[in-house]
């Protein structure tokens, strides 16, 4: 269909994503470089995937959806949708944001803006954007893809949960019980919120 426009509207993301990166307080612990790369390298793969059509082979050139206008434009209304709220997370989240695993000088709990949703709103944002690429692409490189993301970005989060439960204890263990990790619950009770 028009791989021209999913392709502007990531691009787009990142553009902002490096911009805003400048925000970022600085560091007080960081992940250790072979650490980062177990999910860096799959997060590479996973969005190589979606990049590079014919580098995989042309078994994941087969569709598992049918080219259709409706297949795509709700594929790319999840990708703008999941890339809005990413950015969204990435603005609330203002100078504790890394592209590593990290803990800030002055570190923050932030439960406030999307994080009263899921504890990691980032990722709910990347992962849905992915999903619509997926859709909108309707190859099965993009479930792939999907699949590959999501595995790293779930082994990030155990690190960052390790973290923030080491620095924050009681206070975080108590986030955790109130808010999902990454899809939010229209069920939560009215007493947590």
């Amino acid at each position: 269909m028009h791989a021209g426009l999913i392709s502007a509207l990531w691009l787009a993301w990142l553009v902002y994503w490096l911009a805003a990166a400048r925000a970022a307080k600085n560091d007080q612990r960081r992940e250790s470089r072979a650490s980062r790369a177990m999910h860096v390298i799959p997060l590479a793969v996973g969005f190589a995937l979606l990049t590079f059509p014919r580098v995989f082979g042309p078994w994941l050139d087969g569709r598992f959806l049918p080219p259709t206008w409706a297949g795509y434009w709700a594929g790319v209304a999840l990708l703008a949708a999941g890339l809005a709220f990413a950015a969204w997370a990435r603005q609330h989240l203002a100078g504790n944001w890394s592209a590593t695993v990290t803990l800030k000088h002055d570190h923050e709990l932030i439960r406030s803006g999307p994080y009263r949703w899921v504890r990691h709103p980032i990722y709910t944002g990347i992962l849905l954007a992915v999903l619509g690429t997926a859709i909108a692409l309707g190859e099965w490189r993009g479930l792939v893809a999907l699949a590959v993301v999501t595995a790293a970005l779930w082994r990030k989060i155990g690190i960052e949960e390790r973290w923030l439960r080491e620095l924050f204890q009681d206070q975080h263990a108590r986030y955790c019980a109130e808010v999902p990790a990454l899809i939010p619950s229209v069920f939560r009770n009215s007493a947590t919120q």
